[in-house]
């Protein structure tokens, strides 16, 4: 069975010229078939609203513009976040961390994976010191070969569920836990941190709402997309709204 939306279908050639896009992601054919659904769901919704653009991409911002509305992040909701994320706002902050990733690929059995990941971290908690063994038979970083260093890093350069783990160990201590994200789980070990000097709210107040405002447009943007999934006739291929780098 073909892979059709509202009863247009979705060709092999339009795949193979999407393919490219996509060579980064974990399957790349996957992401570029559901780019390419919910592309069109979009622009079909935009044209079923008499909206008008000059090009696909100009029509499918014109449609968010027009669908999507968030509220702008008060000065009580970006206060809560200075004060539950002082990590974060900390002038002269670094840490020297080490990392032994798990990556999650197509090929591996997600469970299989995360029982590897989490028999690692039970035995690094009982025997420390073989931490950077393990990193270099474990780890699909390449920095397994110098035992899982990440070298120094300051707030703002991991993604943000890393850093924000990151920041919150103190010095010398392995994360209890796995940490998931995008490439896959990690187990986490900060060797030294400088806590630098706080940064004051009113200095990160603009920043601290762009952020907010941005996640909440995000939000709204893959609930409105799972929206158009749910009631969009499409047929051949199962997806789900949030998966798009439509609104990465």
């Amino acid at each position: 069975m073909g892979i059709s939306v509202n009863g247009v279908d979705i060709d092999d050639d339009a795949i193979e010229s999407e393919l490219p896009h996509h060579q980064a992601a974990g399957n790349p054919l996957k992401q570029a078939v559901h780019e390419l659904v919910l592309r069109r769901l979009l622009l079909d919704e935009a044209r079923s609203l008499g909206l008008s653009a000059d090009s696909d991409d100009a029509l499918v911002e014109l449609l968010f513009e027009h669908a999507v509305k968030v509220p702008l992040a008060d000065d009580a909701a970006c206060r809560t976040f200075y004060t539950q994320n002082p990590q974060l706002f900390r002038s002269g902050a670094l840490v020297e961390a080490r990392h032994i990733l798990f990556q999650v690929t197509p090929e591996a059995p997600l469970e299989l994976l995360r029982g590897t990941a989490q028999a690692v971290l039970d035995e690094l908690k009982k025997s420390p010191e073989r931490f950077a063994e393990l990193a270099a038979q474990y780890s699909n970083c390449p920095s397994g070969a110098v035992g899982g260093s990440l070298g120094q890093l300051s707030p703002g350069q991991s993604v943000p569920e890393f850093d924000a783990l990151l920041f919150r160990l103190e010095q010398g201590q392995l994360a209890g836990h796995l940490l998931e994200t995008r490439f896959g789980y990690h187990v986490v070990q900060v060797l030294r941190r400088v806590d630098g000097k706080a940064i004051a709210y009113e200095a990160v107040q603009a920043q601290i709402a762009d952020r907010l405002s941005r996640a909440s447009w995000q939000r709204a943007v893959h609930q409105y997309l799972h929206l158009l999934v749910g009631r969009g006739g499409v047929e051949g291929v199962e997806l789900e709204g949030t998966s798009s780098p439509l609104v990465q």
